[in-house]
């Protein structure tokens, strides 16, 4: 498992480490060794040897497809998961890298086998369960209303190129394009060279040539992934484990991934390179990503404690004081890996994951925030976003127009290539539906949208704080409609959606008059109070109903009348039960009036002996005392709500 990590955190992302090989005697020694240094590509050679040789060829088999898998060459580690998944007695594990393999194929049906299988070992995996529960899942992302466009810059190397930022018209990116002379030192992962930090500049359409950041931030190790301050003065990048020109390792001579911080001096040069306070040599720690207040940094990170094997983390930003790292919980983190965070000025965090649903392997993601600003929903940013192979690094201009991703699909330049997109943010009507006498919000109202042609395209329902919210085109008008059983109906308003670039939604409230004349006390749940056999006193349980009585009118609806009528069962006669309603008529008029309800508002309370029976307890009847019960009550009518 920390293998696998390993090879997430450096190679797909480029969140690199450095290995040291060694020589070791005998093929299958020399292969592992090179495997677990992470020198994927040698160790392929020696392993094919093995396979060529018939040596220990299941496990040669196992070890091609991890190394093809860590390269991140699905086709190629599916040929042998293939065979792989048949030997007697294999990690189930291998039945999920399988089905992984076979999802950034497209191979979705074929997937679904394996991960059932791998389902039915017993194993508890949120990452499983979230495909099994969403089986319509791929159908429904390419039907997802289109707001990012895809296009090419013309940036790209024929190496890796990732992590691309802009500011004040300069783009900010990590590449492995390797421009210097003499000897070039390559990472044993994948043979490229070790990534460094470039910057261009935008004019339009047109960029300038790339060129190394200047200053102290490039390293012989790998830079990478990005993050400025709002003033533009201050950087937080990735590097491994390197300061002061000394290398740190952990104990097994890994170099794990540190974030540092520089400032820019009068000549644009970035120097003080200082490394943060809550970095550690025995795990990595990257991809920062800097509030646009500067309060908190988020980040990545395989450090004890998380959920999976790399999670995203928050840490507060106080000058050069830095608080706790705060795991953001199981929402966002799964088992598989959270990486490249990116927190929007609109407090939206955008970032990649290969445990939550996708189409392939590491996806991009957004999360959806309420009123309060805490996480909603997460949502997968479907096509052309993502794609089945690997997509990271998103980046979002503060106005949320333009922006860039990475990716290694298919059509690419390079091994990580950098695309730009265009966004047409989505577009929303909302707005709250109130009561017009006391301004509370009424939660299940209907709203009714239509078209400019008058054809209904969606209905819903207003939330418990009375609000709605729904996405619509822009450049057209609708008609809003809404309605409640115990309001009267409010005149239709029109949405005017045409004018609206640089707007993301516009607000269309109503407020809503009561019904008049109802024997349901409106906007609260009111229900009858009941009396003991022959008895008139107010009992705890009706106390508790004439309280709420009470606060609607003195509070709620500080105008409303309302009668009191009073029933009893059928045992007893006529004339008795008649005079034993009154009396519960009037205790019941009588608290209310204790509660500070003004007499002149309780317009009649009359008494109905057994004449309004409930069921069909009439004399001579055999019912339950439940039954009985039903019988002996008050209720309350309405009769004016202003």
């Amino acid at each position: 498992m920390k293998k696998v990590l390993k090879y997430i955190l450096i190679s797909v992302l480029l969140f690199g480490n450095i290995p040291s090989a060694s020589a070791q005697f005998g093929k299958q020694k020399r292969a592992d060794a090179l495997y677990n240094s992470f020198s994927f590509v040698k160790a392929i050679d020696v392993y094919k040897e093995m396979l060529a040789n018939n040596y220990n060829a299941d496990y040669a088999k196992r070890r091609l497809a991890d190394c093809y898998s860590m390269l991140r060459d699905p086709e190629n580690a599916a040929v042998y998961y293939q065979d792989v998944v048949k030997q007697e007695k294999v990690d189930p594990e291998y039945y999920l890298n399988y089905a992984m393999a076979l999802r950034a194929l497209k191979k979705y049906d074929e997937s679904k086998v394996w991960i059932n299988k791998y389902k039915e070992t017993g194993v508890v995996d949120s990452r499983i369960q979230k495909i099994a529960e969403d089986e319509n899942f791929i159908t429904n992302i390419y039907q997802i209303k289109q707001q990012y466009f895809s296009k090419p810059v013309p940036f790209n190397s024929e190496l890796s190129d990732f992590g691309a930022t802009e500011k004040n018209n300069l783009i900010t990116f990590a590449s492995s394009r390797d421009k210097g002379v003499g000897i070039k030192r390559t990472y044993s992962w994948n043979r490229q060279p070790f990534l460094e930090l470039f910057q261009l500049t935008r004019n339009g359409d047109s960029f300038s040539e790339a060129q190394k950041l200047k200053g102290d931030v490039n390293t012989r190790f790998h830079e990478g992934q990005v993050s400025f301050s709002k003033d533009g003065k201050t950087l937080y990048f990735t590097r491994n484990n390197y300061t002061d020109n000394k290398k740190g390792k952990d104990a097994q001579g890994t170099s794990n991934l540190k974030i540092y911080r520089a400032t820019v001096d009068n000549d644009n040069k970035w120097t003080n390179i200082k490394e943060l306070p809550f970095n550690n040599a025995n795990y990595s720690v990257g991809h920062p990503s800097l509030s646009s207040d500067g309060k908190t940094l988020y980040f990545a990170s395989d450090m004890p404690g998380g959920f999976g094997k790399s999670d995203l983390y928050k840490v507060s930003v106080d000058g050069d004081s830095y608080g706790t790292p705060v795991n953001l919980g199981n929402k966002i983190n799964t088992e598989g890996n959270e990486l490249f965070p990116f927190v929007h000025n609109d407090g939206n965090l955008f970032f990649s994951s290969d445990g939550l649903l996708g189409l392939g392997q590491l996806d991009i993601f957004t999360t959806v925030l309420n009123d309060e600003g805490n996480i909603q929903d997460i949502i997968n940013l479907g096509v052309p976003v993502n794609s089945n192979m690997d997509d990271f690094s998103f980046f979002l201009n503060d106005s949320g127009e333009t922006g860039f991703i990475a990716s290694n699909r298919e059509g690419g330049m390079g091994d990580d290539d950098i695309y730009g997109f265009d966004r047409i943010p989505l577009f929303a009507i909302k707005g709250t539906v109130t009561d017009a006498i006391n301004k509370m919000p009424i939660q299940d109202a209907k709203i009714v949208i239509k078209d400019k042609d008058g054809n209904q395209i969606a209905d819903l329902v207003t939330d418990a704080k009375g609000k709605y919210s729904i996405n619509v085109d822009r450049e057209t008008t609708y008609t809003i409609e809404a309605s409640h059983p115990k309001y009267m109906p409010e005149p239709s308003k029109i949405g005017d959606t045409r004018n609206s670039k640089g707007k993301t939604f516009i607000i269309v409230d109503f407020e809503l008059d009561p019904v008049q004349d109802v024997d349901l006390l409106a906007g609260v749940n009111i229900e009858n109070i009941y009396f003991d056999f022959d008895k008139s006193n107010i009992r705890p349980d009706a106390a508790v109903e004439l309280n709420k009585v009470a606060d609607l009118m003195l509070i709620t609806y500080p105008t409303m009348a309302i009668e009191i009528e009073s029933h009893t069962d059928s045992r007893g006669s006529f004339k008795y039960n008649e005079a034993l309603s009154i009396r519960r008529a009037n205790s019941t008029h009588d608290y209310l009036i204790s509660r500070g309800v003004d007499p002149k508002r309780i317009k009649k309370f009359e008494g109905f002996g057994e004449y309004n029976l409930v069921n069909d307890c009439k004399d001579g009847a055999d019912c339950s005392e439940a039954a009985h019960q039903l019988n002996r009550r008050s209720i309350f009518k309405v009769l004016k709500m202003q």
